[in-house]
């Protein structure tokens, strides 16, 4: 199984911009250059651990979700998920429009 360079420029530009992040503060933040940075995301360069670790801290996510695209969760983590996921089922269309909204306005505020 390779690592597929595409998908991890993709992930990594995908989180930058729901954090409001633009390539010149993730450069920044990182200590590399923001040509560099968009050449990872657009596939044409490929990071090093030591930057790809960097780039991790900078956008707050994990390898595992920029080389894999899965997310690690500690068991508090997982245990909250599941009492939600759990409570979602009880609700209704358009409750979960109203919780879809709020969980956007939370993500958003960076409440």
């Amino acid at each position: 199984m390779g690592i597929d360079y595409k998908a991890l420029g993709e992930r990594i530009a995908k989180r930058r911009k729901v954090l409001n992040l633009t390539q010149e503060d993730v450069a920044e933040a990182t200590g590399l250059s923001n040509n560099f940075i968009s050449n990872i995301e657009n596939s044409y360069s490929i990071p090093s651990i030591d930057s790809l670790l960097k780039i991790c801290e900078a956008i707050d996510t994990t390898p595992d979700y920029l080389l894999l695209g899965s997310v690690s969760y500690s068991d508090a983590e997982e245990e909250l998920r599941g009492k939600i996921n759990e409570r979602l089922k009880l609700c209704n269309q358009k409750k979960l429009r109203l919780i879809e909204r709020f969980v956007t306005w939370v993500i958003d505020e960076d409440v």
